[in-house]
């Protein structure tokens, strides 16, 4: 998604993008419930009809009072009771409307979250996740995913019915004085022409101050995150967040004041014309009932059948206005879940077997953005079967985009990523990735418990304790694991209650991890995944102290022995038993070949471990020193 960010109607604007807002907002609402969906259709047509006939029938009534005759050939007791009746309906035939209505919103909801989820969860690579405006549009899709369909449908609805009834209550009313109906119905013109307006920029507005409310919500997030507290509170950067925090909500708020000032502005005259159509109204009805044209059925009728359509009018307007900024919001919805596939699976695409000969990279070219920097620079690269191959380099070299690549996150800008000489664009990306495990830099700590963790990484044995307890021994993560209060069920989270506690039986709180503890975990999920013919390992021991990491890097050794491995690790100690170090700089291969043959070549590689190794023997002559000295 590119170009830039435009206001007002968007792409969906117009008749056709309302229709099709419609038609998808109606289609959510059957598939949600289609008895509830009749049944709230009847209720709703019926609503319409009851004050248009509770104004007649009290019309009859005040008449057969006056004259003492029957009227309609009803009797005043038959009408009574007639009135009686249809006042009991509009009070009961609401809360019977307000339960079918609430009962479809909350399917449409549902189905509606589950088809955008659904639709952001099949993007096959991650491209989108990095552009803003993807990210402005599906923040509002998110809210309008919710509350739009629902909003057009009930705006529907409520639209059919305040049509039905002003229609009865113009019928009424045009018995008394049809020019006057006309007058009342012209007044709603400019009403709903306002109304329209506002609409319009209200949606426009919601979408100007998207970055706005996204900024708002990440210096709220930052000011709660756990893993950042520490940090805010160490720097003494609370007051920094809160200032931009309140930066961003005073911008939001003043875009808001200016829209309800322009709001009242153009809502007052339309307000004020009303009310004076229904004073004057009121006057003509009233000179003519001193003048004998009309009964007091007639007065009573008009004020009814008056205030009815203003406030039908007024109603029906509020629901199109109300449906129309739905209709506004919920392109956003729609485009979100029209988007084309973001990198092309083929619709039969080639079976991915089990790693028989090598992944090659070909004159691989790769930048994130057509405007954009080369990351990758005609890289060419072929990995065999069963070797270890670590990538080595500066932060920027290209690393990590490579393993985005050979996971077909991403597809090369030019050059070809194959695997046994096929081009993974032609395999499903699904199975390619079953074939990979991987332990990345960034890992994500999941706020679930303990075997949860260490279940996503295969979550065909998540319900095998045995399994999720070996890959956690291999992680070197079983000890501790073992001794949290509930074990493996431990919710592994301090941002949630867990489970209520087996004696109080009230909600315990859970238990925080240290870095090192969560990397064990991460690397769980990666032992949990075996069989797999690849193995990625982006800074797996990163975060451990060096007794942990000298046993953990044993036991990847074991781990990976026979499986094709990629390893990257800014400390070159551990990736000198490679069976290969490729060097990247500036997105191209510098260097190629084992340690000793990079030490012996004196290029980048051999001054990096010098200059690492240095350390090392610095703080080793340091600590003679001070041993001397003692």
């Amino acid at each position: 998604m590119s170009g830039s960010r435009d206001t007002g109607a968007h792409r969906l604007g117009g008749a056709r993008g309302f229709a099709t807002g419609s038609v998808a907002a109606l289609e959510l609402t059957w598939r949600a419930g289609p008895v509830t969906f009749v049944c709230h259709v009847v209720l709703t047509v019926t609503q319409g009809l009851l004050p248009a006939g509770v104004t007649l029938l009290t019309k009859w009534l005040f008449d057969a009072l006056q004259y003492g005759r029957d009227t309609a050939g009803l009797s005043p007791l038959a009408l009574a009771v007639g009135v009686g009746t249809i006042t009991a309906l509009m009070a009961v035939l609401p809360l019977a409307a307000s339960y079918t209505q609430a009962r479809l919103q909350r399917g449409i909801a549902h189905l509606a979250q589950r088809r955008l989820y659904g639709k952001v969860n099949g993007f096959v690579g991650m491209g989108r996740f990095e552009d803003p405006e993807f990210l402005d549009r599906l923040w509002l899709a998110q809210d309008s995913a919710t509350s739009a369909p629902g909003q057009i449908t009930t705006s529907m609805f409520g639209l059919v019915q305040q049509a039905v009834a002003v229609t009865g209550m113009v019928a009424v009313l045009s018995s008394i004085s049809p020019w006057l109906t006309v007058v009342t119905i012209a007044a709603a013109v400019p009403v709903l022409l306002v109304q329209v307006l506002l609409a319009r920029r209200e949606a426009g507005l919601a979408w100007t101050i998207s970055p706005r409310n996204r900024r708002q919500l990440f210096y709220q997030r930052l000011m709660l995150d756990v893993s950042a507290v520490k940090e805010v509170r160490l720097f003494g950067a609370g007051r920094f967040l809160l200032g931009r925090m309140d930066t961003e909500t005073r911008a939001i708020n003043a875009a808001e004041e200016r829209h309800d000032r322009r709001v009242l502005a153009l809502q007052s005259p339309p307000a004020l014309l009303g009310a004076l159509i229904t004073a004057g109204g009121l006057a003509w009805t009233v000179s003519g009932a001193l003048s004998g044209r009309f009964g007091a059925g007639g007065v009573a009728a008009f004020l009814a059948a008056s205030a009815g359509v203003q406030g039908a009018l007024a109603t029906g307007i509020s629901y199109i206005t109300a449906g129309y900024h739905a209709l506004l919001t919920i392109r956003h919805y729609v485009e979100v879940n029209r988007l084309p596939a973001d990198l092309p699976v083929r619709p039969d695409p080639v079976p991915v077997a089990p790693l028989a000969d090598r992944i090659a990279f070909d004159d691989v070219w790769f930048r994130y953005r057509e405007d954009g920097p080369w990351v990758l620079r005609g890289v060419s690269l072929t990995i065999a079967r069963g070797e270890s191959v670590a990538l080595v380099g500066l932060n920027g070299a290209g690393k990590s985009t490579l393993v985005k690549l050979v996971c077909r996150l991403y597809d090369p800008t030019r050059g070809t990523v194959r695997w046994d000489g096929t081009d993974i664009r032609e395999m499903d990306p699904e199975l390619l990735r079953g074939r990979v495990s991987a332990v990345f830099q960034d890992r994500v700590d999941y706020d679930l418990s303990a075997t949860d963790n260490i279940g996503i990484g295969d979550l065909r044995h998540l319900d095998d304790p045995e399994r999720i307890a070996d890959a956690a021994r291999r992680a070197d993560a079983h000890g501790f694991l073992s001794e949290l209060p509930r074990g493996y069920a431990t919710l592994l989270s301090r941002t949630f209650p867990e489970a209520d506690d087996e004696e109080t039986g009230e909600p315990s709180a859970g238990v925080a991890l240290s870095g090192g503890q969560w990397q064990r975990l991460a690397l769980a999920r990666a032992m949990l995944r075996e069989g797999r013919d690849l193995l990625i390992l982006d800074e797996p021991t990163a975060g451990l102290d060096p007794a942990a990491e000298q046993r953990l890097h044993e036991r990847l050794r074991a781990h990976r022995e026979g499986t094709t491995s990629l390893l990257i690790s800014h400390r070159l100690g551990t990736v000198r038993r490679a069976d290969r170090i490729v060097v990247l700089a500036d997105g191209r291969i510098s260097e190629c070949g084992s340690h000793g043959e990079l030490v012996a070549l004196g290029g980048e590689y051999a001054r990096l471990f010098a200059l690492q190794a240095s350390g090392y023997t610095e703080d080793e002559n340091e600590n003679e020193d001070e041993e001397v000295a003692v």
